[in-house]
Formats: structure tokens, sequence, C-alpha cells
């Protein structure tokens, strides 16, 4: 299940605990931020490469083409024994911003995802079934875990992917990292 923390950036305060998916989506649309719930259109198995991974989601993701225009589309995954995991982890843990919005569909496993914004660091679980739309420009980062288990499908709307504008900020190492905040909610 999804779930949100809401944190003071400055991490002042109790962190504020949000439940249920609707009281979850609506949190993070007052932010500007998307969050939907996909079903796929046939069964996966747990190997399913990127051409069977998209065309489970074929219907869901014409639309959103359609939409958004995207003119890129692929499907990440990473598992506990990639062997490049931790610099995988590294590149997406500073905070950053993109040019452009950056929507990423869970497939399996998770993710958590955390925006800076207006002064609150909201860290959201993504997992197998949530959509997530981080708007342009918004402070960000993400994090896998040291053992990550996840498989997204990413859209873009530039032929060039993925282009991280990266602050400088340290904020990404004050805030419980993903491993710390899933053991916390079990």
């Amino acid at each position: 299940m999804t779930r949100l923390t809401v944190y003071n950036d400055d991490l002042s305060g109790e962190p504020q605990t949000i439940t249920g998916d609707k009281n979850i989506i609506a949190a993070l649309a007052d932010a500007g931020v998307m969050l939907e719930h996909w079903q796929a259109d046939a069964d996966l198995p747990a190997n399913a490469d990127q051409d069977s991974v998209i065309a489970a989601y074929q219907r869901s993701i014409d639309e959103l083409k359609q939409k958004y225009n995207f003119q890129s589309i692929d499907v990440v995954s990473l598992q506990p024994d990639h062997p490049q995991k931790k610099e995988f982890r590294g590149k997406f843990l500073a905070e950053h911003t993109h040019d452009d919005f950056e929507i990423r569909f869970f497939v399996d496993g998770s993710g958590l995802f955390y925006l800076h914004i207006n002064g609150k660091v909201y860290m959201v679980m993504c997992e197998a079934g949530d959509l997530i739309s981080v708007p342009a420009n918004t402070t960000h980062w993400f994090d896998m875990g040291e053992n990550p288990h996840f498989k997204c499908i990413r859209f873009f709307t530039t032929e060039d992917g993925w282009v991280g504008n990266f602050t400088g900020s340290d904020i990404a190492t004050r805030f419980p990292d993903y491993d710390q905040y899933k053991s916390a909610a079990s």
C-alpha cells in the first residue's frame, strides 16, 4: 500500500503520516503531484522483459502518450543482485529537478520519492500499481534502498530521457532513507 509522510524541510515539528489512498492522492494533488493506480491488462511473470511489460499496460500507456505527447518510454528494473546497484542508487539520491515533468509507473517492487515543495518534504512510498507524476522543476530525490527491487515504466517528452539538474543541497542526507522508512513502517 502506498504511504505518505510529510515533514517540514527543516525537520521542525512532528511529521504527518497520511493514510488511505484517497487521502494520499488528495494531499499530493494539493502539492501539485499526481498519483494514480493502474491495473495490468495481462499477468506478468517476474522476469518480464520491456516489450512484455509495455504490452501489458499498452492501453494506459497509449492514453498517456496521447495526452502528454511522450516521445520516449522505457522500462527500468533493478534487483538486489544488480552489479551496479550502488552507483544507480547514488545517482538518484541527490536532490535535483528536471526541466520536464517526470512520470513513473511501478510495475513491481517499490521505491521512495522525496518531493521538496513549499517548505515541506513529501515522502511517498510507491509500490506496484502506483503511477506518480512529479511536476517540472520540482526539487526531489529518489531512493531504491540498498537492495533494490523494482520495475518501472518511465515516460519522457524528450528523446534525451532522464536529465537531472542537481541543486548541490545535502538535504537528502537529513531524512530517513528507504530502508529506514520501510523498517519503521513495518
